[in-house]
């Protein structure tokens, strides 16, 4: 006779172990100790074709209710029917399930960057680690690759695209989607989920850097004046102005690149977009500002750290921020307009194009001015970085309201 719910939670143990049947090879051991138990039995073939008896142990009860037991006997039952032994096939199943829980995303995803690494720009590997290390992995990183869904890429893509960052979200995008490839061909993936977003971020339009007139710089210079915010970021408002090196450039620089006694800013070849040292004379006023600086922040290593977390660099987005607190509306200014105004104006003031060129740490497509050596445009381009500043404190701000105290995390 079947087994019911009553009846399996009723019966008390004795002395001796005792067998209750079920159904189709199911029954239940309830142990002198109380414990109950699910088994089911059945007969196969051995390697000498000897027909012998197995048991399978199917679970505990309560755990396993009556229902459960019964569904993982018939489950048994089919495996039987295709002459295999069941506690054979869970065994590699749960071997199995350890090596997928070992193939997060994140530890493929490490793989894949280190495989990256020797045919990556050192600044490239530190723009997707860094990128997938902040993004990806607080959100599914320790998700098995398998498990990972496209509503888990989007949620974190959207977090992205929120808080204004939505080219590295299209970027991450393609990194993930690259790492998912990568464990498709490796066979720890059956899919690129990423695939399935393609499309789905929006992509602002681009905002190509401009150069500011005279006026613009007076009306920069006399916001500067009267902003309110933390004085760092004056400072590498200011320090971009003088040295128009590339926001990321500055935002990462390290104390130990700076020798104020040649006055020079050596930034190292893995911080450079073009992977290569870039050296950046540095004038009396930036000289004068770093000293400031190194008063602010000098006790640790980078000059400008971020506030909220002191090991890493200020934000990406700390500079425009302030910006838009002085009163210029999105995009209208970014730190990257220093280039672009600096390349500009050094040209109409006479300076040859190969030292503004190797200033802004273009790559020269000729072969013959690339080979030529830069140390040999320094002192032109010592005298330029001075004149610059120089050209740049002449100009006379502009008389403006007081643009008030703002906080700038």
């Amino acid at each position: 006779m079947a087994l019911t719910d009553v009846k399996v939670r009723q019966t008390k143990p004795t002395e001796k172990p005792v067998k209750i049947s079920d159904s189709n090879g199911l029954y239940l051991l309830v142990k002198p100790n109380g414990s109950k138990l699910w088994r089911y039995k059945y007969r196969m073939a051995d390697a000498t074709g000897t027909i012998r008896e197995n048991v399978y142990a199917i679970g505990e009860y309560p755990t396993l209710s009556l229902s459960e037991a019964r569904a993982e006997r018939d489950r048994a039952r089919e495996l039987v029917k295709a002459g295999r032994h069941p506690s054979q096939v869970r065994r590699s199943e749960k071997a199995n399930q350890i090596a997928e829980n070992a193939n997060t995303f994140q530890a493929v995803a490490l793989e894949w960057l280190e495989k990256k690494k020797a045919s990556w720009k050192p600044y490239t590997y530190y723009q997707a680690s860094k990128a997938i290390q902040n993004n990806a992995f607080p959100a599914f990183g320790s998700t098995p690759l398998r498990e990972v869904t496209p509503a888990m890429l989007l949620e974190m893509l959207q977090k992205m695209e929120k808080r204004g960052a939505e080219t590295l979200a299209i970027q991450v995008r393609q990194w993930c989607s690259a790492v998912f490839r990568y464990g498709v061909a490796t066979l720890r993936a059956d899919f690129d989920p990423a695939y399935a977003l393609k499309g789905a971020l929006h992509r602002p339009p681009v905002n190509h850097s401009r150069a500011l007139t005279v006026e613009d710089i007076a009306d920069l210079k006399a916001k500067l004046d009267k902003y309110g915010g933390n004085r760092s970021t004056i400072i590498a408002i200011r320090l971009l102005m003088y040295c128009f090196t590339r926001s990321a450039e500055l935002r990462k620089a390290g104390w130990d690149e700076f020798d104020i006694v040649r006055a020079e800013w050596r930034i190292p070849a893995d911080r450079m977009k073009m992977a290569r040292l870039h050296v950046v004379p540095l004038s009396r006023q930036a000289i004068e500002l770093l000293n400031e600086l190194r008063r602010l922040t000098g006790a640790g290593d980078l000059l400008f750290p971020n506030q909220r977390r002191p090991n890493e660099s200020m934000s990406i987005t700390t500079i425009n921020r302030a910006l838009t607190h002085m009163g210029y509306s999105t995009g209208a200014v970014t730190g990257h307009d220093f280039r672009a105004t600096a390349s500009t104006l050094l040209h109409e003031n006479g300076f040859t194009a190969l030292a503004i060129e190797r200033q802004l740490a273009h790559v020269e497509r000729n072969q013959v001015k690339a080979a030529y050596n830069h140390a040999e445009y320094m002192e032109e381009r010592r005298q330029m970085m001075q004149w610059w500043a120089d050209y740049i404190d002449a100009i006379q701000p502009k008389e403006i309201p007081n643009v008030g105290q703002a906080a700038l995390a």
